[in-house]
């Protein structure tokens, strides 16, 4: 560990480089140390995180409350597997469960897992409770959707550097595009097989797309007419990002499966679910899903306390607050700015568009001067920049993120 402290910027980049798969493309800073909103790289500059890990770190760096959890954990049980019962994992799925309205928790690890598990129940509903014909289920999903990359979740991608060379793919799903009521119940009308549609609230990596007001509530309706299981993927709109609980509740839809993952791990140990009612989640039976660590008593014990710090500390009316005022703050600015085109989000989860072609690289210098100001965040899409910090942010620290961007922006001003 030692010698891990010594390394400098370039040595720990030139470490990955070498050894690592070469899947990201990172920004080049090399971080050490988190606390709250901020982050420190091995140099010691101090930066504000406006990524928060996509989310995942929802309750800021290192929250005591959820450090305590993991160690305290970590000194009498980690993992039993689920060969044997142990003593967490029972108040956790009753915790989350009462949380957030379900009966029945599937407790996993990464967010992939997380909404392969929802595909499974989904599929396996529709045959045994809906009755759709062996093997010929079909679920709906959303162009520029973004649920993972696992073999099936790239299968019904439509980002190519997610999908391409990855085949053969899997079949099963149907592409409708997002925010399309009427593609929505055509897929349905058409497809007496279907036997769920797959969502995301806001899509999150293809840019803090945000749909029409009612969209929701109304491909819910649509859902509960043609008898299929609406799928709400929550993994990064979830537990208190978007200013409510979950993002669905802005319209009061209930999913009838609901996928969480990133936040409900605080950022310290991989924590995922899929929650469902009695009806729906009764098709899982022994055997027909598991994990080693899904609902090993770490990642549970760390699951409620990062709960319980969204809820004591009210984390989802902080991001509501602060997020209107970060978006009223830009859009003044952006009345007079050339460079960019328009915020959108809701809570703390938004974006500011670039204008700019998508392969250009404007996007990516900004960041790179955002960092140099003291600030991180990373683009998507090309000309998209996503601005998503802690919710334990306070107005003041805002305030000065506000200006940092606005500051930065300015040099690139045509």
């Amino acid at each position: 560990m030692a010698v891990l402290e010594q390394l400098t910027s370039q040595q720990a980049i030139e470490l990955e480089k070498k050894y690592g798969s070469n899947t990201y493309h990172p920004l080049p800073v090399v971080l050490s140390r988190g606390e709250g909103v901020f982050v420190w790289d091995v140099d010691g500059k101090k930066y504000y995180d406006f990524l928060s890990a996509y989310s995942a770190v929802n309750q800021g760096h290192c929250h005591p409350k959820i450090v305590k959890a993991l160690i305290e954990q970590s000194q009498t049980l980690t993992l039993t597997s689920r060969a044997f019962h142990n003593n967490v994992l029972g108040l956790y799925e009753k915790f989350a469960c009462e949380y957030f309205g379900f009966d029945k928790l599937l407790p996993m690890n990464s967010g992939a897992e997380a909404v392969e598990a929802a595909l499974k129940i989904c599929r396996k509903w529709g045959y045994e409770v809906k009755g759709v014909e062996e093997n010929k289920g079909k679920i709906i999903v959303c162009n520029k959707n973004f649920h993972g990359r696992t073999t099936t979740i790239v299968s019904f991608s439509s980002d190519s550097s997610a999908y391409k060379n990855f085949g053969p793919y899997s079949n099963g799903f149907i592409n409708i595009n997002y925010n399309d009521l009427n593609a929505l119940e055509e897929a349905l009308k058409n497809n007496a097989n279907v036997s769920g549609f797959l969502v995301e609230p806001i899509q999150g990596e293809a840019g803090v797309y945000v749909p029409d007001e009612g969209y929701l509530a109304k491909a819910k309706k649509l859902c509960e007419e043609y008898n299929v299981l609406f799928i709400a993927d929550e993994i990064q709109t979830g537990i208190g990002r978007t200013g409510k609980l979950l993002a669905v509740d802005f319209e009061n839809v209930k999913p009838d499966i609901l996928i969480l993952g990133k936040a409900l791990s605080g950022g310290v140990y991989p924590v995922s679910a899929a929650l469902a009612n009695n009806n729906i989640m009764g098709v899982m039976t022994p055997g027909t899903h598991g994990s080693t660590f899904g609902g090993n008593p770490l990642g549970a014990s760390v699951a409620i306390a990062a709960l319980k710090v969204i809820r004591d500390e009210k984390l989802a009316d902080n991001a509501a607050v602060l997020g209107q005022l970060f978006r009223n703050e830009l859009n003044k600015y952006i009345e007079t700015s050339t460079i960019v085109k328009l915020v959108r989000g809701k809570g703390l989860l938004n974006a500011i568009v670039i204008n700019d072609s998508e392969d250009s690289d404007t996007a990516w210098n900004i960041c790179l001067a955002l960092r140099d100001n003291g600030l991180l965040a990373k683009p998507t899409h090309g000309n998209i920049i996503r601005f998503a910090p802690p919710l334990v942010m306070n107005e003041e620290q805002l305030l000065d993120c506000i200006s940092i961007i606005i500051k930065t922006i300015k040099q690139f001003e045509k």
